[in-house]
């Protein structure tokens, strides 16, 4: 097995691998290179899960740490989808416990494509029981939780998710009404790729940081998912 190397950041290649990627969406231009794909892009998303995983462990140990099982595939699932395009033009690692269902688990994910690298935590495609707990919950414990919230705020993310067509009645202050109109709750932040922290190993060091802003906010949402089950 071919040892991961230290991460120093992503380079201007991938990027443009990938912005070309979406241009030439096809088995032979990508077939031909591959190697740049491998260099460029599957590399440093390992380096960078190799490098995050001592943090996250201490968020979750139960956390899934090996890179195989944290990083997507370029190679799109085309079998039930009306987009036939061969590839994915970003690709991400996702920190997450092990688990058949995966869906009503909060993760934390980190996403490097054409224009922005995307990052964030939440529970992503949650069964309606799981929102209807974590409502609950929030208005049970509004002050802690606006705590965990604003702290994610000020870190610079944003609240995210599908949202419901007709609000959901409650009594909860303005402030809580993103997280409580949703089908989904996450945070994410964008940094754009013309940012230089992105080609160093800086954006290792601003995603450690702000993970571990958010890490009351993750532990809080578990506590809802085995509430939950």
């Amino acid at each position: 097995m071919e040892e991961i190397r230290p991460f120093t950041g992503f380079t201007p290649d991938t990027i443009a691998f990938l912005r070309e990627l979406k241009e030439n969406n096809y088995r032979e231009w990508f077939n031909e290179r591959k190697h740049i794909y491998r260099e460029s892009l599957l590399q440093p998303l390992q380096s960078l899960a190799a490098m995050l995983s001592p943090v996250m462990y201490n968020i979750d140990p139960l956390f899934e740490l090996r890179p195989a099982k944290m990083i997507s595939r370029i190679y799109r699932d085309i079998r039930f989808s009306p987009n036939k395009d061969p590839y994915k033009s970003s690709m991400w690692l996702n920190f997450q416990q092990a688990t058949t269902h995966w869906e009503n688990y909060p993760g934390f994910f980190a996403e490097v494509g054409t224009e922005y690298l995307m990052y964030g935590m939440g529970l992503f495609m949650p069964k309606r029981k799981v929102m209807d707990y974590f409502r609950e919950e929030i208005g049970y414990s509004r002050e802690s939780f606006r705590e965990m919230a604003q702290k994610a705020l000020d870190a610079g993310f944003e609240v995210a998710g599908e949202e419901y067509k007709r609000p959901l009645s409650n009594d909860l202050p303005p402030f809580f009404q993103p997280w409580m109109q949703r089908k989904s709750a996450y945070v994410i932040k964008k940094i754009a790729v013309s940012d230089q922290r992105i080609f160093s190993e800086a954006i290792a060091l601003q995603l450690m940081e702000d993970f571990t802003q958010i890490t009351d906010l993750y532990r809080f949402m578990m506590e809802i998912v085995k509430e939950a089950h």
